[in-house]
């Protein structure tokens, strides 16, 4: 079977965005309809500093809702996550971060076939390693273990040379009305927003499949 093509924009500090392509990905095993992800950028905090900000007040400031509110929405995600084998292993110190040059990174790795094992990488380090992946050591460190050079990432990330074309692809899906993530766009022409969950993604794929032998 032709497998049905996923582009998923998303960024690698969006925890929907991790728990909508696991249940994505379940639903694909449990259904036998093979996938074919390709993954694109989106900055859920362009301007955030070098730096960095406390998750929590983060949230606060650009949400609303209280420390309390917080706590309970991390317990809501880690439930998520652990249905799926993933851990969200929140703390007192996580932090949100910029993501620009883990995008710009990834838009390297493409070249190579590496972007989907680089992208499922830092969604790891993130949430479940706690990593700063704003930081080039951590991204060079994590572009090794997929089986990227090690040097050659550095040299990505200390040019920026990969910043235009970043820019261009991100430019491409929000001029499209992409304004929050993940959006999974099945076939180039079906948009599904939001973590759904495997039922209604393995009903996604079925139909997608039975349309095409209409």
């Amino acid at each position: 079977m032709t497998p049905i093509s996923v582009d998923i924009v998303s960024d690698v500090v969006c925890p929907w965005c991790a728990i909508g392509y696991l249940q994505l990905e379940k639903a694909s095993k449990a259904s036998g309809i093979p996938i074919e992800v390709h993954w694109h950028p989106f900055e859920l905090n362009p301007d955030m500093a070098p730096e960095g900000e406390d998750l929590t007040a983060h949230l606060s400031r650009k949400y609303g809702g209280t420390a309390a509110d917080s706590v309970q929405t991390r317990e809501r995600l880690a439930g998520f996550g652990a249905g799926l084998g993933f851990a969200f292993n929140y703390s007192d110190q996580s932090r949100m971060v910029n993501t620009f040059k883990a995008h710009q990174l990834m838009d390297w790795a493409a070249e190579q076939g590496k972007k989907h094992e680089l992208k499922l990488a830092l969604l790891s380090a993130y949430f479940e390693q706690q990593l700063d992946v704003s930081d080039i050591e951590v991204l060079v460190e994590k572009a090794g273990e997929v089986g990227l050079e090690n040097a050659a990432a550095r040299a990505v990330l200390e040019s920026g040379e990969r910043a235009g074309s970043v820019r261009e692809n991100q430019q491409f899906w929000t001029s499209r009305g992409i304004q929050g993530v993940p959006a999974m766009v099945f076939e180039r022409q079906h948009l599904v927003t939001g973590a759904q969950g495997e039922e209604n993604y393995a009903n996604i794929l079925q139909q997608l499949v039975d349309m095409r032998a209409t």
